[in-house]
């Protein structure tokens, strides 16, 4: 099955940036990806959608992010990086990555953790 490796997370001052990288585990699936997207988990909330790329390009963030964060893709590597600016203490949470694939199946990367501290 496809997995997806994390990395980029860790603990990081307000105002503070980060970038976080996502891959999958085996650039040789039968499947191509159609769209990566970042979400976000804070303890007690729910998870929600921070940024998602399309395979063309196109782009779409939560408006709590937009302006400070970056989605972009190598589909090459079959990676998906997002660039943190102006980080906040309620940026703070899991941040997990989500593979589309072309038969409509996503899947989830592990999750890695974002502290920002004030």
């Amino acid at each position: 099955q496809v997995q997806l490796v994390e990395s980029g997370g860790g603990l990081v001052q307000a105002g503070g940036s980060l970038r976080l990288s996502c891959a999958a585990s085996d650039s040789g699936t039968f499947f191509s990806i159609n769209a990566m997207a970042w979400y976000r988990q804070a303890s007690g909330k729910q998870r929600e959608l921070v940024a998602l790329i399309t395979r063309g390009g196109s782009t779409n963030y939560a408006d709590s992010v937009k302006g400070r964060f970056t989605i972009s893709r190598d589909n090459a590597k079959n990676t998906v990086y997002l660039q943190m600016n102006s980080l906040k203490p309620e940026d703070t949470a899991v941040y997990y990555c989500w593979n589309l694939y072309n038969n409509n199946v996503g899947y989830w990367g592990q999750g890695t953790q974002v502290t920002v501290s004030s």
